[in-house]
């Protein structure tokens, strides 16, 4: 028989969870219910359940801090907070759940949980750095949750990274280093050392009486430089 835990730090939340689980999924014993993240944590290690159901926001730890902590469990959080999910990938989690809860997209994660029942849960990445597929960008209390394929361009600001969209920008802490690490070699490319460019963004390429390229972009009015040092991989557009 599968085992779960729950944790939340809303107990009426945590109940709910628990009453719909029970009523979709009869086989699943759900063994504790935690309202914090050390005590999830702690009963994750003592109990080995199969999945752990986790808001993301507990006091003591985080529901991403409980899931680095522990293996052999698979992970679905249940938060009230899209902007997590970057830091849910990263952690390996099995789903990722908006409250308050849909009853389908619930099924649906059932659904794919019993699918993968026995069989060994997928390890927090290591030695692969995982490809990055959305971006959480804002400063303080101000996040927006960004898909890659939405960004133009990334540009360097000082201490921060600018993301510049179709229509807007947010600046966020990662650098264009490790950015140029995580994003897609395919449909990404580095232009400059304080510049990458989404290449299906790109319209042409212009060079001007010096020999300095700069690249046209399908949906900002701006152009943006091209260093030599980059280049190599345009001569073909």
């Amino acid at each position: 028989m599968p085992r779960a835990v729950i944790a939340d730090d809303e107990p009426l939340l945590a109940e709910d969870l628990r009453r719909r689980l029970a009523a979709l999924w009869p086989e699943l014993d759900v063994a504790a219910v935690l309202g914090d993240g050390v005590a999830a944590l702690a009963a994750i290690n003592r109990l080995r359940p199969d999945f752990a159901f986790l808001d993301i926001r507990m006091p003591g730890l985080s529901g991403v801090q409980v899931a680095q902590g522990v293996a052999g469990t698979r992970v679905v959080f249940v938060t009230a907070y899209d902007a997590f999910a970057l830091q849910a990938f990263d952690a390996a989690a099995a789903d990722y759940l908006l409250k308050p809860l849909d009853e389908a997209r619930l099924l649906k994660c059932i659904a794919r949980l019993q699918q993968t029942h026995g069989a060994p849960p997928p390890a927090p990445p290591a030695l692969a750095t995982p490809r990055l597929h959305w971006i959480t960008a804002g400063l303080g209390d101000s996040k927006r949750l960004i898909a890659a394929g939405e960004v133009v361009y990334f540009k360097a600001r000082d201490k921060y990274t600018e993301v510049v969209t179709v229509e807007e920008s947010h600046l966020i802490r990662m650098s264009l280093r490790e950015l140029a690490a995580r994003l897609d070699p395919d449909g990404f490319a580095q232009i400059h050392r304080g510049l990458i460019v989404n290449l299906a963004q790109v319209l042409s390429i212009e060079q001007d009486l010096l020999g300095r390229c700069s690249l046209r972009l399908k949906s900002r009015p701006e152009t943006l430089p091209l260093s030599r040092g980059y280049a190599q991989r345009f001569k073909a557009m």
